[in-house]
């Protein structure tokens, strides 16, 4: 009873700042800050399926792929999101040589993210695992009740209100934040990245030879060793440190079979890289 007469007095307390205050002000945030945390899907884990790393490479790196997944939703319950990649990288070089804002981009981009969603979509169909967008959002609560698993696209759909990188017109926020942002906002208990490389090395292993790979590390860490942007985007590192649920991700190497089962059974298989 007590607590509930605190949770009570606390909510109270908001209710009045939030009508006499900015919504800027400090002992408003404060405040804020005491509210309890809900979490949406907390049994639910994002994956984010690599555009470039994984399907642009066609049939011989997906369809083991989603023979994996199809047989992990029986014990996990999956958000699968889907990057853009190459065609993406090619609509970016287009658009930005034509003096095109970040807003555009992103859309460009999104639409690639969106056939890559919607392929994975029809593969996976005949297992009943559907894809959805925009508020179809709102449906993933019945999809993982009925299969386990739902696929989306993974670029935010921020489009012409993207916030423009400090240098250039590649938008900042693509679709390793927007599956991020979407694991932390539903509340979910893990972010596995695949990808096609086995996590995070000291220099890009595909032109490095002397590389090594490194199985754990925090985002002050990375920046402090100019890592920052050498496996995820950047932005992902400073949602990471912000976020309230999902504290932590872990990279894996999508071409090596079994790598996401071990990962969605709570196995260090890749990098994990944390908050704090």
């Amino acid at each position: 009873m007590a607590d509930i007469e605190v949770t009570q007095g606390a909510s109270a307390e908001l209710e009045a700042l939030l009508m006499q205050r900015s919504l800027t002000d400090a002992q408003l945030q404060a405040a804020a800050e005491t509210a309890a945390d809900f979490r949406i899907l907390p049994e639910a884990t994002v994956i984010k399926i690599g555009g470039q790393s994984i399907i642009d490479r066609g049939r011989a790196a997906v369809y083991p792929l989603v023979d994996e997944i199809v047989a992990a939703r029986a014990r996990h319950k999956l958000l699968i999101g889907t990057g853009a990649g190459t065609r993406a990288r090619h609509l970016y070089a287009i658009a930005a040589g034509l003096n095109l804002p970040a807003g555009v981009l992103s859309q460009l981009g999104a639409s690639v993210a969106d056939q890559n969603a919607a392929m994975l979509g029809q593969l996976m169909a005949k297992h009943g695992i559907s894809t959805v967008d925009g508020a179809g959002l709102s449906a993933v609560p019945l999809y993982l009740a009925q299969v386990n698993a739902v696929i989306f696209s993974g670029m935010p759909p921020y489009k012409l209100w993207m916030r423009p990188a400090a240098e250039g017109v590649i938008p900042p926020y693509r679709t390793d934040a927007g599956c991020f942002l979407l694991a932390e906002q539903f509340g979910c208990k893990a972010m596995v990245f695949v990808k096609d490389e086995d996590g995070l090395f000291t220099a890009n292993p595909k032109t490095d030879r002397s590389a090594t790979f490194i199985p754990r590390i925090s985002v002050d860490e990375m920046k402090s060793r100019g890592l920052h942007d050498s496996i995820l985007e950047f932005p992902v590192l400073d949602l990471l440190q912000a976020a309230r649920h999902v504290r932590e991700v872990q990279v894996i190497n999508g071409l090596i079979p079994g790598k996401l089962t071990r990962a969605l059974a709570g196995e260090h298989v890749g990098t994990v890289i944390t908050a704090n």
